[in-house]
């Protein structure tokens, strides 16, 4: 595929905003047709470069408000793969980075309160090959969709 040319990376910030827009939301932002947007992000999506669409979801709302990173230090001889599978089981877990040097893993969880992220490192430790946890506190966020 062609490198992604600046009318690419437009509708793609678009699509970052809001993955609901319209074909001809885009196209009169852009100042393309509205057909001529929706080739351009069929082929986005056939090469990969779009790889979905996703909701957004306020935790606090669903009563998980508080997030935290733990650092996972394992065992020398465990693989990147049991890493995975060992913290991808529990559903506090929102993300498993898994990092060169020390930590071997990075580990973004989500819980109700502080004593509920307790029991989710108690878990996460319970496996047997961790050799150390470390726990982040998250205070506030700004990310780039």
């Amino acid at each position: 595929m062609a490198e992604p040319d600046e009318l690419d990376r437009r509708l793609i910030a678009l699509l970052r905003e809001d993955g609901r827009r319209t074909y001809s939301d885009m196209a009169s932002t852009v100042g393309l047709s509205v057909a001529a947007v929706k080739r351009r992000v069929n082929r986005l999506q056939e090469t990969g470069v779009i790889t979905g669409f996703t909701v957004q979801v306020d935790h606090t709302k669903l009563g998980w408000g508080v997030e935290a990173f733990t650092e996972l230090r394992y065992a020398g001889t465990t693989r990147v793969a049991d890493i995975v599978g060992s913290a991808s089981q529990l559903p506090e877990v929102a993300a498993i980075y898994t990092i060169a040097g020390d930590p071997d893993a990075l580990v973004q969880v989500r819980v109700r309160d502080v004593a509920h992220l307790q029991q989710v490192i108690d878990q996460l430790r319970a496996g047997g090959s961790i050799a150390g946890t470390k726990t982040l506190l998250v205070l506030g966020a700004w990310t780039r969709s």
